[in-house]
């Protein structure tokens, strides 16, 4: 139990370290008083999970299932039923269709509270089998060098939560992220539409996020996602804990805080993760869930020709020659008529701004980002003896000149 809470501990001083970068004072109080309603304490959100953790491992009883993929492949259908449902529910409520409301509503309610008795067993299943296929690619600890040891540090934690919101904050006339704050997972649209708009009028580009996942201790992973996404994120999150005692993942760390601003360190450090997390979720559904192994992207080229991930890599790299150019207005304007024209093609972004890639910027691998890394990461991963060898050669980077020294 003491290695357990010295761990929590260290863990949790790690996550309390987090902040923004240094901001003029007026700017400071003026966004303060915006959000300071729907503001979410990770301090206090620390405090209760993790108290309520200790009591879990001390006085609960961990009931082993029959059939743990069962469990966890059940656990999802209701996941994909509620959503059907959801949406069979709208459809009604908005005079679109017909149907019996009661019933779908009974059966939604239904589904919501045997989802919920599975949700901390499902947890301790997906950790023990993220654990076990870290283990077997011989990754245990960040500091394996001096510690030689077999058990997972950090220990996989997870919470199949809500997230918070994160509010992403970038000028108006570079892609860069200034500030990050978290804002209530049970925040409405109409009140992030309306901090937005309130932070805009700062001179500034804004976005409230819907995280999928939260790096906190233990980590937040959406209760809404998919299976795959799920085992992904998880194994994202514990390798975010895992870099920070990395030379990469504590520049990334600094970089957070905003001590030492470096968006080639965030960008190495975010798709390093997001890479070897889709490997080892690969692995693990393959040996698990073979019925998910293959499950199509969603940003795969659609049936129509048109190509997601081109046209969003079109669209940063003209918003980029806008704002190199001190056209920002024009930026702007352009990003609006290109997200209506994403609509048209059935794909739904909310809200396309600077800040918007300021925050899917940093990963590489993504298509909101030009980023060469991303690139240069998987040549490195394609000459790496073993997924292991990948991650401790990038997680020993201190800048983007390494990166490019180690690629053959």
């Amino acid at each position: 139990m003491e290695i357990k809470l010295a761990v929590t501990v260290s863990l949790l001083l790690v996550c309390l370290l987090g902040g923004g970068c240094a901001l003029p004072q007026d700017f400071d109080s003026f966004l303060s008083s915006i959000v300071k309603p729907h503001r979410f304490s990770i301090m206090k959100w620390e405090f209760r999970t993790i108290c309520d953790e200790a009591k879990q491992w001390i006085f609960g009883k961990y009931e082993k299932p029959d059939d743990e993929v069962h469990t966890v492949t059940e656990y999802f259908s209701f996941i994909e039923r509620m959503k059907t449902l959801k949406s069979e529910i709208n459809a009604i409520n908005a005079g679109n269709t017909e149907g019996d409301l009661a019933s779908l509503e009974a059966e939604l309610n239904g589904l919501h509270g045997r989802k919920m008795a599975l949700e901390k067993l499902v947890e301790r299943i997906i950790e023990k089998q993220v654990r076990e296929n870290l283990a077997q690619q011989g990754i245990f600890n960040p500091i394996d060098k001096y510690v030689r040891s077999k058990v997972s540090f950090p220990p996989i934690n997870f919470n199949l939560e809500k997230p918070p919101h994160l509010l992403v904050i970038s000028p108006r006339d570079r892609i860069q992220t200034m500030r990050e704050t978290t804002l209530q997972p049970s925040i409405s649209l109409e009140e992030i539409e309306d901090i937005e708009a309130k932070v805009d009028k700062l001179g500034v580009s804004s976005l409230v996020v819907e995280l999928g996942g939260y790096a906190t201790y233990p980590s937040f992973v959406t209760n809404q996602a998919s299976l795959r996404f799920t085992f992904d994120t998880a194994t994202e999150e514990w390798l975010h804990q895992y870099l920070v005692f990395k030379p990469l993942g504590f520049l990334y760390l600094l970089d957070l805080i905003g001590v030492h601003r470096n968006y080639d360190i965030a960008t190495m450090n975010e798709t390093l993760a997001s890479m070897v997390s889709k490997e080892i979720g690969s692995v693990i559904r393959e040996k698990y869930y073979p019925q998910h192994a293959n499950s199509a992207n969603q940003d795969q080229v659609a049936e129509s020709g048109f190509d997601f991930n081109r046209e969003m890599r079109e669209i940063r790299r003209a918003v980029d020659e806008y704002l190199a150019r001190g056209e920002v207005e024009q930026a702007e304007e352009f990003m609006e008529q290109k997200r209506q024209y994403l609509a048209s093609m059935g794909y739904h972004i909310r809200k396309l701004n600077q800040a918007y890639f300021a925050f899917y910027g940093t990963y590489a691998d993504s298509p909101t980002s030009i980023s060469p890394i991303g690139v240069e990461l998987k040549k490195l991963r394609s000459q790496s003896a073993s997924l292991k060898d990948f991650l401790d050669t990038v997680a020993a980077m201190t800048s983007r000149q390494n990166l490019g020294d180690s690629i053959k």
